[in-house]
């Protein structure tokens, strides 16, 4: 790894010097009003009022304090966005969907455009998220587009929706200077439920031999507080803006460094941005560039640590009195070739300290867009965006040989590197004429496409001290998108208003030889009627706004499941030959060499399509102090890209296939109250809900009614699954048993409920109970502002949601009993006293609907205290502040529905100073 330690000390302390500094200044305020009366739309943009689509826009004003990532910024602001962390590591970023899910093993998270570049979908070899390599503080607004008529004009890839992010820009005026700090403490929620030491000794006593019981120690260890910590953080952040000569810029500058609560995890990240947008020839040309570039350093968590924590016998002392095992108390075996039982759970603080996995991380992001007015036709303008996106990263992981995780080996070392170039080229005419003899106001836009991604990941080196060097193979991918758009908009007389859009997209993917499957055609249409601009509605001046919408639109998806890791998938329908892996030779003689495989391919696959239809009102009341929206949407998918199990006698026995169809009904809205307003006192409240029910409604052909396909793997057993998609059921619904219980209600040993009543149980009693998708997804936000303070929070709960907890269903008397070690169990093994685990029954799918407080914080203005036009604002903020659940695991908010060695989210205390000059 390169050293880069000097760096990033240097960065917090330049950052503190430059004391000259901080937050928004009046300009800024009023540009905000101006943004929040425009939206983008997506090559181009329209007045709020005039909007036909589906769209919510999310301003730096609303977003949540403390955020590390972009996500974080907008959780719990708008409805139909359910944004779920990955986990609570520093840096490991938010999934993001819009209206549920669309798709089963294509990607489901919505496109993202960071001012005008489209990303890929495609993750980074030593990075969590990819959004976590941008600086959330240089973010100014979120568009983001819900239904298919707003997202169609990005066709091939918005089936999931499309969030446009634009960020800050300096404006002409004086030079001013902000400077931000905030230095945080972050604390675990608490503990998973397990038995203490004195409460394991007893279900020891109770359930073991006396073989067993002999191997209780006399320690009272709380393993999982060993592995935790109070992980201090700070993020510090400078912009210098204005304009020199007629060329408005902004310079910030960013070191953000958070320490994990689990012991040794690290993130930090260096962040540089530059946004210029001069204008030229009497402001004919308009010209912004834009340049942003990170460095990322992180250290990761071996993924065994919490699980190890938590299953640790806590009878058992941290050391072992000897310098065996780097000093710690491992679990012994004097047949085995190292001198430790192989079955035996790892002690926790032997994988902190014996794996060290680091990795850099450098990306640069940038674009120069040239908007040109002809003059000769000012009305009619031509536009081109040139893009490139680089990333690298590198990392090592480094196992000791004399901690248990590497003694196998006599120790090794990984060495990775990734590389990822993307390229973009868009260009596009538009033209904008109010027609005052038809009163008519025409939107015409027309454009072209190219952009293309380029993954490559050298053959990884893997040393070992007891064997020979190992290199895997050299991986080089390509992925080309060439697109054709056009739309127009028609607003007639300012009450009605009509929008249509057509995208035709190719994409290198679905290349098979020919390319009869590489086109496809993305329409869109919807419309408004300003009802607040009739006569009959006019004059009541208690509607200040009233809007109708529909909208219709078909988009694409090719984004498919990765081959593994993060090498894309990019040539499924081509035949293609790729050399074996290590260990798969094949041997002449006494020479052992690699082969050239054949890959399993559909020369038959093409796009999975989802049509939707939307229905929506916006209002307004009392001069606008009551707003917000509501819509009813459907969204129905065809030719799902589905891993499907195929018939024998082919290259493997699953395909990537177009199969089957889903659908998706769902509503949502928006209320934001404003009741109070005057010269001392704003009070602002918020609340969004939605709620979406999606169902696959066709699977493989010619399947029976029992077919499914079993997703969702779990720890315990080899290969055990405990989801599926089944038609009739919603996606990634839990495939259990149905638990019996004895007259007491105490759950029986192994025993299920006869489902179809032939008298043997097996997989056909299996039913689906719940799925990962909830009832109801709500948001609620209040800020207030007297005079100089300012009070804000924002809440978020999820209803009907669900969670498999894996750690309860490893436990059973059975930890307690094999492999000669002993295992700690789950509050509930006591309780239910299952002889061996019961993986699949539906006792272990639990209630885990939740409220949760994400943030509050309360601040202080000091205004001009330094200078004429300076401020110093003081806050302080508490993040995840609670969470109220009934769920028996720590936090009921996990990706995916499967709670199994989880890194739980922070509770975070943070104090922060903003200072303006």
């Amino acid at each position: 790894m390169r050293n880069f330690t000097t760096v990033l000390k240097i960065a917090p302390a330049f950052l503190l010097a430059s004391t000259i500094i901080h937050a928004q200044t009046q300009d800024s305020i009023t540009k905000e009003k101006k943004i929040e009366e425009v939206v983008l739309i997506g090559y181009g943009k329209q007045k709020k009022s005039d909007v036909t689509g589906s769209i919510t826009s999310v301003t730096a004003k609303d977003f949540n304090g403390g955020a590390t990532s972009a996500g974080q910024l907008i959780q719990g602001k708008t409805p139909g966005v359910q944004i779920t962390n990955n986990s609570g590591a520093p840096g490991s970023g938010t999934a993001i969907r819009i209206r549920g899910t669309a798709s089963l093993n294509g990607n489901n998270s919505p496109l993202i455009v960071i001012d005008g570049v489209p990303q890929d979908f495609v993750g980074v070899n030593g990075a969590s998220d990819p959004l976590s390599l941008i600086n959330p503080n240089d973010i100014e607004t979120f568009d983001i587009l819900k239904d298919a008529s707003a997202t169609a004009i990005y066709g091939n890839r918005a089936t999931n929706g499309v969030i446009l992010i634009t960020t800050k820009k300096g404006s002409a005026g004086r030079f001013k200077v902000n400077f931000s700090t905030v230095a945080s403490v972050s604390t675990k929620m608490g503990t998973v439920d397990v038995l203490n030491a004195d409460e394991f000794r007893n279900f020891v006593n109770t359930y073991a031999s006396d073989a067993y019981k002999a191997k209780l120690g006399n320690a009272n260890t709380n393993w999982q507080d060993q592995i935790y910590q109070a992980a201090w953080g700070t993020d510090n952040n400078v912009a210098f803006s204005g304009g020199i000569k007629g060329l408005p810029y902004r310079l910030s500058l960013g070191y953000n460094e958070q320490n994990g609560i689990v012991k040794t995890n690290t993130f930090k990240r260096t962040s540089i941005g530059l946004n210029l947008n001069p204008k030229f020839f009497d402001n004919h040309l308009s010209v912004n560039v834009n340049a942003k570039g990170t460095f990322t350093d992180n250290r990761f968590v071996d993924g065994g640590v919490i699980k190890a924590a938590t299953y640790f016998d806590p009878t058992q002392p941290v050391y072992s009195g000897n310098s065996n095992f780097g000093g710690y108390y491992e679990w012994l075996d004097a047949g085995s070739v190292n001198g430790y039982n192989v079955n035996a759970t790892s002690n926790p603080l032997g994988l902190l300290y014996g794996i060290h996995d680091v990795s850099s991380v450098w990306r640069g992001l940038g674009n120069i867009q040239l908007d040109y007015k002809f003059h000769f036709l000012p009305d009619l303008h031509f536009n081109v965006n040139a893009g490139y996106d680089y990333t690298k990263s590198d990392g090592q992981k480094k196992v000791s040989p004399l901690y248990r995780p590497g003694m196998n080996d006599a120790g090794s070392s990984s060495l990775y590197s990734m590389e990822k170039k993307n390229k973009l080229l868009e260009t596009y005419f538009n033209y904008v004429k109010n027609i005052s003899a038809i009163n008519t106001g025409i939107d015409l836009t027309a454009g072209y496409s190219y952009q293309d991604f380029k993954t490559i990941i050298p053959g990884a080196i893997n040393y070992k001290g007891n064997a020979p060097t190992q290199i895997s193979n050299d991986f080089e991918s390509q992925n080309t998108l060439i697109s054709f758009y056009g739309r127009a908009i028609f607003t007639i007389a300012n009450k009605y208003i009509i929008s249509g859009s057509l995208r035709r997209d190719g994409s290198s993917r679905f290349y098979n030889g020919t390319r009869d499957n590489l086109w496809g055609n993305f329409p869109g249409v919807s419309v408004a009627w300003k009802l607040n601009e009739e006569s009959f509605i006019k004059n009541i001046s208690s509607i200040s706004t009233l809007k109708l919408r529909a909208g219709w639109g078909k988009t694409g998806q090719q984004e498919l499941p990765g081959l593994d890791g993060n090498r894309p998938n990019n040539y499924p329908a081509y035949a293609a030959y790729n050399p074996s892996n290590d260990g798969a030779y094949y041997q002449f003689g006494n020479q052992y060499y690699y082969m050239f495989r054949p890959n399993i391919y559909n020369p038959y696959l093409t796009w999975e399509t989802t049509t939707t239809k939307n229905l929506g009102i916006d209002y307004g009341f009392l001069n606008n102090r009551i707003t917000g929206s509501i819509d009813l949407f459907q969204k129905d998918t065809e030719k799902l890209l589905v891993n499907s199990p195929i018939a024998a006698g082919d290259l493997s026995n699953q395909n990537l296939l177009n199969v089957g169809n889903m659908k998706n009904k769902g509503i949502e809205g928006s209320v934001t109250v404003i009741p109070i307003k005057n010269e001392n006192t704003t009070w602002e409240v918020s609340f969004n809900a939605t709620h979406y029910k999606p169902e696959i409604t066709n699977l493989l052909e010619r399947a029976d009614a029992t077919f499914n396909i079993p997703v969702g793997g779990i720890d315990g057993g080899s290969g055990n699954t405990i989801q599926a998609h089944a038609v009739g059921y919603a996606p990634n619904a839990f495939w259990v048993y149905q638990q019996a219980y004895d007259a007491n209600g105490k759950p029986l040993d192994g025993v299920y409920v006869d489902r179809n009543g032939d008298g043997v149980i097996n997989t056909s009693d299996k039913y689906y109970y719940k799925s990962t998708t909830p009832d109801a997804i709500l948001g609620f936000s209040t800020k207030v502002s007297y005079k100089n303070w300012d009070f804000g929070l924002s809440a978020r709960a999820i209803l009907g949601n669900y969670v498999y907890n894996n750690a309860a269903s490893n436990s059973s008397i059975q930890s307690a009993s094999t492999n000669e070690y002993l295992q700690n169990v789950y509050s509930t093994a006591s309780e239910y006293q299952f002889s061996v685990p019961q993986y699949f029954s539906d006792i272990y799918v639990e209630n885990a609907s939740f409220l949760r407080l994400d943030n509050i914080n309360i601040g202080y203005n000091f205004g001009e205290i330094f200078s004429k036009g300076s401020n110093l604002r003081v806050y302080g903020m508490a993040q995840n502040v609670f969470v109220i659940t009934k769920y028996s695991g720590i936090d009921p908010e996990v990706f995916g529905n499967i709670d199994n060695g989880y890194y739980q989210m922070p509770r975070v205390y943070s104090i922060g100073f903003n200072f303006q000059f």
